[in-house]
């Protein structure tokens, strides 16, 4: 299991005190949440932000656009730093163009989709992919609850990825922690994207260890 800190819910007037932890807690890669306040209520990390993150971390930035004209976006976020891109399946009639602009700048292309969209939409573009990001909660504020469901999407789009042969990670993003992470790693999620199950924790360096130690004991 990777583990993803979604830097959303950590304190955002010490953002690079949040990454060395991330750093120190042995995180994988750090998430960065866009929005735009259209496809989402809320508006968050705008390109110099991401810019900024770069500087701070050698950890991988995993973007995810949850705006509704990522074409318009796409190219500013790669330049700042992005090594990963998920755009939403909702908001990109011409997914195959923007698959291509994220690979061609040498990041791993992702698609997201929301708790309401089903796995089977994504059978064309799978082998397109590098990873599918499944939303656990309806996208747009961080420390909402984990949407259950969202476990049998996992393992319904898990079938369709060794259905087809392919190697395509899956990524869950919204209200895990220490109470559903083993669920989620059971269900076939490889890299879980966690918020507030870290940064509002006493303790977000043990919250980190006992996150890895309980997915870890799914997988033995």
């Amino acid at each position: 299991m990777r583990l993803a800190p979604s830097i959303l819910a950590a304190d955002l007037a010490d953002l690079a005190g949040a990454l060395a932890l991330c750093e120190q807690g042995g995180a994988d890669l750090i998430h960065v949440d866009v929005m735009d306040g259209h496809f989402v209520p809320n508006l968050s990390f705008g390109i110099p932000v991401l810019a900024a993150l770069r500087r701070r971390t050698r950890l991988p930035l995993d973007v995810h656009l949850m705006v509704s004209n990522p074409d318009r976006l796409l190219d500013e976020y790669l330049q700042a730093g992005a090594d990963s891109v998920a755009v939403h399946w909702e908001v990109a009639p011409h997914l195959d163009r923007l698959l291509d602009r994220i690979r061609q700048k040498g990041a791993k292309a992702g698609v997201a989709v929301n708790p309401s969209t089903p796995v089977e939409l994504l059978t064309d573009v799978l082998p397109r992919l590098d990873y599918v990001l499944l939303m656990s909660v309806n996208p747009g504020f961080s420390g909402q609850a984990f949407l259950p469901r969202a476990l049998d999407k996992a393992r319904r789009l898990a079938h369709l990825i060794q259905e087809n042969g392919l190697s395509v990670e899956i990524a869950m993003d919204g209200g895990i922690d220490r109470g559903n992470i083993r669920d989620v790693v059971s269900a076939g999620v490889e890299a879980c994207v966690v918020g507030s199950g870290i940064f509002a924790a006493a303790d977000p360096l043990a919250a980190m260890s006992e996150l890895r130690d309980r997915a870890r004991s799914e997988v033995e």
